[in-house]
């Protein structure tokens, strides 16, 4: 088929698509090109795009770069191919939006164009310079034929226009190379710059020996000329670390968010782990004086708390000030195959922003989905005071569920038939899950909810909790999305995901809430203390299809105190 242009829906904002009508090309028509026999139809069906998570109309996506807020507009840069469904040829597209949810596609921000860059743009950050100008820091590559990684910079051409449609790189680029012995296919993914005593400092992650992952410390009194410090912020032997993020949070229990530069008790760092697909974290206190990070737990770098449990990757925080928060951009790819990518014609999407703080325990961080999702939120339905006795379900009815919202309360009669835990699986909830799955009968649960199910339950994706009880009598909680009946379709990747809740349950009394759309499940469990995204592609459970339900495994009543379930309207989402 001929080459098409995005086409932008009419929409309040009409001044601003007349100025920055969106030109990416595309090379094929989701709706009009046929599958191809070894494909199932339902794979190619528009209704498994999601309806309100981000996504381009077509073509792969991954990594969110340089998230910002700047007069009155939310600015999403991230990873992107113009040209096809898989990874290539990457630039960084451009969106806007008033509110995080309705998003307008602008020109691409960055493509290479410069020696440094000529063979790549990849991931990198915002920072906003003294004088109000947006910088860009990212890496570049240079050479054909080998991954050889340099960190670059680019300018806001126009620091007066809101949309940010124009940037510049200076002539002194590149800011940082890898110096000898350091592993130059191994370097990239710049921070967020923070401005303390005098000195500029970003975090580039790396790897050292093949097998420690590193936060290279770089510092600058011009935001031009950059040195490395002898010594990494931190470092462990867990693999590369990939799109690093380093930033301050208030005090325990806090739910405001701080600027980078702002100093603070608390700190966290996050990196991806190329090895697992994974993004960790951990807490603990910077030292600005030797520019070193000692996290909390001794043992964090390897009991490692997480993002999110499920296909969610190489994400990005910024500080909102308009609100005054910390909001985290995340990308989940897509859990089938490139086959199946090409004849979609898509591929990748982010996740909700979050919002996010530091737990009153001051141990882990707390998620939430940004506020203005729920200006999304049309007809509700809900149940109150509704005991599920041991092996029954009941449906929820009276909505379209394969685009919603969940809000459950639940409340667990007594844990005395809670089985025991295992310390084994101490550090592997993934694996325990795998083994005791939503279909597995256990003394108090698994107990939960039934999303993206086919009538007769050939079909579903589970998100559920499972209480243990240690030696000492203290539960342990196991919150899982468990995907492996999600479809019928074969060639799927369905892993079960999962995680521990920290929480006290001796109440009884726990929380899920669950964002579905289409094939993606977002799940917060306990007000955001544990968090999984997983895609599924139903090839009955779609659209109309598409039934929930809750469900209780156990040997112990669970009692629905109350759940709201709301479909969800579809947002402005860059034309599509």
């Amino acid at each position: 088929m001929g080459a098409q242009k995005w086409v932008l829906a009419p929409c309040a904002v009409l001044l601003l698509l007349q100025l920055a009508s969106a030109s990416h090309v595309i090379h094929r028509s989701l709706e009009a090109e046929a599958a191809s026999p070894s494909i199932p139809p339902s794979i190619v069906s528009p209704l498994l795009r999601t309806g309100y998570h981000f996504q381009p109309p077509m073509n792969w996506i991954n990594d969110p770069n340089g998230p910002l807020y700047y007069m009155g507009w939310y600015h999403l840069f991230y990873q992107y191919n113009p040209k096809g469904a898989v990874w290539g040829n990457i630039i960084w597209a451009h969106s806007v939006s008033r509110d995080l949810i309705n998003w307008i596609a602008l020109e691409p921000a960055i493509k290479p164009s410069i020696p440094t860059d000529m063979y790549g743009v990849w991931s990198g950050s915002a920072t906003i310079l003294p004088d109000g100008t947006p910088a860009m820091l990212y890496t570049g590559i240079d050479r054909p034929n080998i991954n050889y990684q340099i960190q670059n910079i680019a300018l806001a051409k126009n620091k007066s226009d809101p949309l940010l449609r124009e940037w510049v790189k200076p002539g002194y680029n590149p800011i940082a190379v890898p110096e000898p012995g350091m592993n130059a296919t191994q370097f990239r993914d710049p921070t967020t710059a923070w401005y303390i005593d005098g000195h500029w400092r970003m975090l580039v992650g790396g790897l050292k020996d093949g097998r420690r992952g590193v936060a290279h410390v770089y510092r600058s009194r011009d935001f031009k000329t950059w040195k490395r410090a002898k010594h990494p912020l931190h470092s462990a032997l867990t693999g590369m670390w990939e799109c690093p993020d380093f930033f301050p949070v208030h005090e325990a229990g806090v739910q405001n968010g701080l600027e980078t530069s702002q100093f603070a008790a608390k700190y966290v760092l996050k990196n991806s782990l190329d090895l697992t697909r994974y993004d960790y974290y951990t807490v603990g206190t910077y030292n600005n004086k030797t520019d070193r990070y000692v996290p909390d737990d001794a043992n964090g770098d390897y009991r490692r708390l997480q993002y999110d449990y499920g296909n969610f990757y190489a994400s990005k925080t910024f500080y909102d000030p308009a609100k005054q928060r910390r909001v985290l951009f995340g990308w989940a790819n897509e859990s089938d195959s490139v086959p199946h990518d090409k004849a979609k014609g898509w591929a990748g999407i982010q996740a909700i922003p979050r919002k996010i703080w530091l737990d009153p325990s001051g141990k882990q961080l707390v998620q939430w989905p940004v506020e203005e999702v729920e200006k999304l939120r049309a007809k509700p339905v809900s149940v109150a005071n509704k005991v599920v006795k041991p092996g029954q379900n009941f449906e929820v009815t009276g909505l379209q569920s394969y685009q919603s919202d969940v809000e459950v309360s639940f409340e667990v009669s007594s844990l005395e038939k809670a089985e025991p835990f295992d310390p084994a699986f101490s550090n592997d909830a993934q694996k325990l899950c795998g083994m005791k799955g939503a279909d597995v009968k256990g003394g108090v649960g698994p107990f939960g909810l039934w999303v993206l199910a086919s009538a007769n339950l050939a079909e579903k994706t589970a998100v559920f909790f499972r209480v243990f009880k240690d030696g000492y009598g203290k539960p342990v909680v196991l919150m899982c999305s468990d995907p492996t009946k999600s479809s019928l379709t074969s060639d799927l990747y369905k892993p079960t995901f999962a995680g521990f809740v920290e929480t006290d349950i001796s109440s009884g009394k726990i929380s899920l809430r669950s964002l579905i759309d289409r094939s993606v499940v977002e799940s917060f469990g306990a007000g955001g203390k544990t968090c999984i995204l997983s895609r599924v592609y139903p090839s009955m459970a779609i659209g109309q299809n598409a039934h929930l339900y809750v469900f209780n495994n156990g040997e112990t009543d669970i009692k629905v105190s109350h759940l709201t379930a709301w479909e969800m309207k579809k947002p402005l989402m860059n034309g599509a």
